[in-house]
């Protein structure tokens, strides 16, 4: 008599068969559509390449961003990609090449406000050891977006009075970031854009003078607060602030102090971003302005510029005794405008010229005048430098100088008038990051009274495209009363 067993599959052995069964219909299919592939490299080169990454992709970018990165899957062919690559609107740049990474650098900053598409088809693969080409790339496409045009001033009517107030070009709104308490004197704008030093006095306390103000932070962005967050960055109990800046990399303070107890010991300090107080034990000297590269800064010492380490005790790095002012750097640092008041040079008494100085060493005259240079700055790419002048009117008996705006061509030297300014007083201008203009403040003398300060108004000017005397800039006066208007980064 035969004993027969059952005998029932493991657990293990079913997970087995079910692998194999599934590995033969995948063979299947594969041998049915031609497609069977000797290696797994020769499987993988069956699909067409890719981009692996896009640096942008989904970003919200501002001037900084210079470059974008693309990185594909495998080895591609520069020419095809080049031709097909497509950004709308349309950003030029130059493309180089490291491995399968693209990088493309703009000629200039994307412009603000603005939404961008990538997008790259119809590009082919690079085969080693061939000059035919591969496979077309995979379709692709990704948006990226400019940060809101912004600038933040001090207002000087109604409730905005006193205050730090954002002003969003692009949807056209503004808001107030600071309280009715504190009455602002200055403001520095972080590199990110979402903070302000700024230094105020206790609104009660205004009469009493601007000696006493304390420094702050506030915040730009918007959380649904009425103002932006406020925090105490430095206190008045022992010293008085006389000025500060902020360096450009927003992790330094400097500051020109006095000390109340014995007001003759005066000088410039550091305050670190982790709240550290040092003397720099240097020059004390006049108008001071941080260097692009945030470690050196440019001090006017009366018979010359200084340019000192912001490190305390540190030897002057260098002295240029034919310069009495700084008017601005270039936003890379490469580039300054100083002013020579011609006090050596008895032909040019009574003048001023304006000098292109170059970091590596080397100087441009550009222009003299017998007026006044008021204010310069430099576009994004430093090729054009933007001057507030004016000229001596000679015709009438009264001392008068006529401003006006010019833009001076840094390769030809070519100096273009663009506008003449009626009225002026103390004008400082502001150069957008992105190029599109400049903003500047018009004081109205004529409009004080007893009971009220002048009128101050805010007007934009956008540049010609083009230096030539057919092109004429843009002038826009804006719906807003208020002083020292500064574009955000």
């Amino acid at each position: 008599m035969k004993i027969t067993q059952n005998k029932r599959l493991e657990p293990i052995d079913r997970v087995a068969i079910t692998f194999i069964i599934f590995l033969g219909l995948v063979t299947c299919l594969l041998v049915w559509g031609n497609q069977v592939c000797a290696t797994t490299e020769q499987c993988f080169l069956q699909v067409g390449p890719r981009v692996k990454n896009f640096s942008w992709s989904g970003k919200q970018i501002g001037a900084k961003d210079t470059a974008f990165i693309l990185t594909f899957d495998r080895p591609m062919d520069e020419a095809s990609v080049a031709q097909n690559l497509i950004i709308n609107p349309p950003l030029p740049g130059k493309i180089s090449w490291a491995g399968r990474r693209l990088a493309y650098t703009l000629a200039a900053p994307a412009p603000y406000g603005e939404n961008y598409e990538l997008r790259l088809r119809g590009a082919r693969e690079k085969i080693r050891g061939k000059k035919e080409l591969g496979k077309e790339i995979q379709p692709f496409s990704s948006k990226f977006s400019t940060r809101d045009r912004a600038f933040v001033y001090i207002g000087s009517q109604g409730e905005e009075e006193g205050r730090l107030v954002l002003y969003n070009l692009t949807e056209q709104r503004q808001k107030i970031l600071t309280p009715d308490n504190l009455t602002v004197i200055d403001f520095n704008i972080y590199p990110q854009g979402d903070l302000i030093l700024f230094s105020a006095v206790q609104s009660n306390k205004v009469n009493e003078g601007f000696a006493n103000n304390q420094l702050y932070t506030v915040t730009t962005t918007d959380k649904g607060s009425k103002t932006g967050e406020i925090k105490l960055i430095l206190d008045n109990k022992n010293y008085q602030n006389l000025k500060f800046a902020l360096s450009p990399d927003g992790q330094t303070i400097i500051l020109r102090r006095t000390n109340k107890k014995n007001p003759g010991k005066f000088g410039l300090w550091k305050l670190s971003e982790n709240g550290k107080q040092e003397p720099l034990n240097n020059q004390s000297g006049g108008d001071f302005t941080i260097a692009p590269d945030s470690k050196t800064l440019a001090l006017a010492l009366g018979e010359g510029i200084a340019i000192l380490s912001l490190e305390p005790n540190a030897e002057p790095i260098a002295f240029l005794p034919q310069y009495g002012r700084l008017v601005t750097f270039s936003q890379n640092g490469s580039l300054a405008a100083m002013v020579n008041y011609n006090r050596d040079n008895p032909e040019l008494l009574y003048t001023q010229s304006l000098f292109l100085v170059r970091a590596g060493g080397g100087e441009e005259k550009l222009f003299s005048t017998n007026g006044s240079i008021l204010d310069c700055k430099f576009n994004p790419t430093a090729t054009i430098l933007y001057c507030w002048l004016t000229q001596l009117v000679e015709e009438t008996e009264e001392y008068r100088e006529q401003p006006y705006f010019a833009a001076i061509d840094l390769q030809t030297k070519e100096i273009l008038p663009l506008l003449v300014l009626p009225e002026y007083q103390d004008i400082k201008m502001s150069m957008a990051r992105d190029g599109l203009g400049l903003l500047f403040e018009q004081v109205i003398a004529d409009s004080a009274t007893e009971d009220t300060s002048p009128e101050r108004r805010i007007w934009l000017l956008i540049p010609p495209s083009t230096l030539s005397e057919s092109d004429q800039p843009q002038l826009e006066q804006l719906p807003l009363v208020g002083f020292h208007p500064q574009w955000l980064p």
